[in-house]
């Protein structure tokens, strides 16, 4: 696919941050939207930036979301101390309410979520995030995008300066730093990078994939 379009959610994450970063860097990217609550700060003649303090609700901007090829979800939040209905509301309820608004008006979209190694498809499973996730991906699944992708990374290597927002995650990465590279090449089905999961996306987009689902060694394949 050439002259993409690109609409991306969770820029200012850590996931989004590569995304973003590996999107401005391909040649085949025409132009990239980028949705969220703050801006990010940054220019580049690619990207422009839709600030949207109401994620729930897109009527008011809907003009403004036409001509897309792609999306790329990568927002989400940690599920520790959030009772389920909680959890459910920013995950479940936030991404179908942006999914369905885009299936309307890009129905040749590829929609590419960013879920999470351990996601529970059948949606019946114990451990709450797990189950909320899988609800996620299966009823974006059943959306009328041309295509539609989930992606389920394991452990995350941050690269080119990249930090992430959750501070508990941000300290691991800082004492494991200096081996992050070697988990790396050691554990591929298990660890990926930024940069990784960001030119996994653009290639699934422009080219399409045998599965729906991927997990981290789909991801690297990729």
């Amino acid at each position: 696919m050439v002259g993409m379009n690109v609409i991306l959610f969770g820029t200012t994450g850590m996931v989004g941050q590569g995304v973003l970063r590996e999107c401005l860097l391909d040649p085949d990217v025409d132009s990239l939207l980028s949705i969220g609550r703050n801006a990010t700060g940054q220019q580049h003649p690619k990207l422009r930036e839709l600030v949207q303090t109401d994620l729930f609700d897109y009527s008011g901007v809907e003009t403004q979301l036409v001509g897309f090829d792609a999306c790329f979800f990568c927002l989400g939040v940690s599920s520790a101390g959030m009772a389920e209905d909680q959890y459910r509301r920013v995950t479940y309820d936030l991404t179908l309410a942006a999914a369905r608004c885009l299936a309307k008006l890009n129905p040749n979209m590829t929609f590419i979520y960013v879920s999470g190694m351990g996601t529970d498809s059948s949606g019946r499973g114990r451990t709450m995030w797990a189950r909320v996730k899988g609800e996620t991906e299966n009823a974006l699944l059943q959306l009328p995008f041309k295509a539609a992708y989930m992606f389920r990374p394991g452990a995350i290597v941050p690269q080119h300066g990249i930090k992430s927002k959750t501070r508990v995650y941000q300290v691991f990465y800082t004492l494991t730093g200096p081996l992050l590279p070697l988990l790396y090449a050691w554990f591929p089905k298990y660890i990926t990078t930024t940069g990784q999961v960001g030119r996994a996306m653009l290639k699934v987009a422009k080219q399409g994939w045998p599965k729906t689902v991927l997990e981290t060694s789909d991801i690297n394949a990729v």
